[in-house]
């Protein structure tokens, strides 16, 4: 058996130019699959953005009416109440608390 390049393997020289063109050609692609995706979410919002733009304003919507306040004051009052008789509030607490609810 002679010494030398085996003819049936490539060279060492040989394996690594092949899987540096493997490469190379694998990360164009990549490049170029990326670039399109980022064309096409480009014009997709410059489209949506043209519509928005063209669409008429939809009024809002008239607001809800809202619990009568004296109902309001009543469960909030009542609230406290509840802190107070479970002891998480003091006289003091539940006096200023009740003050502000009423003067509000």
């Amino acid at each position: 058996m002679a010494f030398g390049r085996r003819r049936n393997r490539p060279s060492l020289l040989g394996t690594a130019a092949r899987t540096a063109v493997v490469a190379g050609t694998a990360t164009a692609a990549s490049n170029a699959v990326n670039a399109r995706a980022a064309e096409q979410q480009a014009a997709a919002a410059q489209a949506a953005a043209t519509q928005a733009a063209a669409a008429p304003a939809v009024p809002a919507a008239a607001p809800l009416p809202t619990a009568a306040p004296t109902e309001d004051i009543l469960a909030r009052l009542e609230r406290l109440a509840a802190l107070y008789e479970n002891g998480a509030l003091t006289e003091a607490e539940f006096a200023q608390l009740k003050s502000t609810i009423i003067n509000n």
